[in-house]
């Protein structure tokens, strides 16, 4: 009985594994269509949110019938449960790469105004904030975990000062206040992804506190 259920776990392990590629790939996709003003990538990004909800609600149905179907011990059951609500932050951060993608096809008909360094640095630490999080899930490694959560301060601080940029930006062209209105938003998303990588390495932590059996 134990063997079927390490069985099940393994497949649940390597479904994680591969919504976490899915919705990495989304991310990186997001960006470079950001940078390039690349429509057509932009919408390819929106249309495979559809996918990304499908494998979601896959990891979910696998969740359900490990809790239903065999008894778990303490450690598979923390286990379990956070992978069911990791998923729901994966599922988030999918979400994010298609609004910001919705917002680069509004963008993509008109240079930009503003200087886009500020965001793409923001961009690539959410993405290695994000990639951090799943490896910690994967290697069951809580450090990693714990360093994730703490580089949210990094995406925090460029979030800041991206926000100050463009608000001075608007102050001084209202011309261009539209566009630099929506940038703020990117870059708002990308900040939302950073937390939900974080909710993520946060309950990676949770599955793999033995102290809480002792409890």
């Amino acid at each position: 009985m134990r063997s079927k259920f390490d069985e099940q776990l393994k497949i649940l392990n390597q479904e994680m594994m591969f919504m976490g590629s899915m919705i990495e790939d989304s991310i990186q996709k997001a960006i470079d269509a950001l940078m390039s003003q690349d429509k057509e990538l932009a919408r390819k990004i929106m249309e495979s949110d559809s996918d990304v909800d499908h494998e979601q609600k896959k990891i979910e149905g696998i969740c359900f019938n490990l809790l239903m179907q065999q008894q778990p011990v303490a450690r598979d059951l923390r286990g379990i449960s956070a992978a069911m609500k990791m998923v729901t932050d994966m599922e988030r951060i999918g979400d994010h790469a298609s609004d910001i993608s919705e917002i680069t096809i509004m963008l993509a008909d008109k240079p930009y105004v503003l200087e886009q360094d500020d965001i793409k640095k923001m961009a690539s630490e959410t993405v290695l904030m994000l990639i951090r999080s799943i490896e910690a899930y994967v290697e069951k490694d809580m450090e990693k975990a714990k360093k994730v959560i703490k580089h949210d301060d990094v995406v925090d601080d460029l979030f800041d000062k991206v926000k100050s940029e463009i608000i001075e930006m608007i102050r001084k062209e209202p011309e261009d206040g539209e566009q630099a209105t929506d940038m703020l938003m990117i870059a708002k998303y990308f900040e939302r992804i950073g937390d939900h990588a974080t909710n993520i390495a946060e309950w990676v932590i949770f599955a793999l506190d033995d102290k809480k059996e002792q409890q």
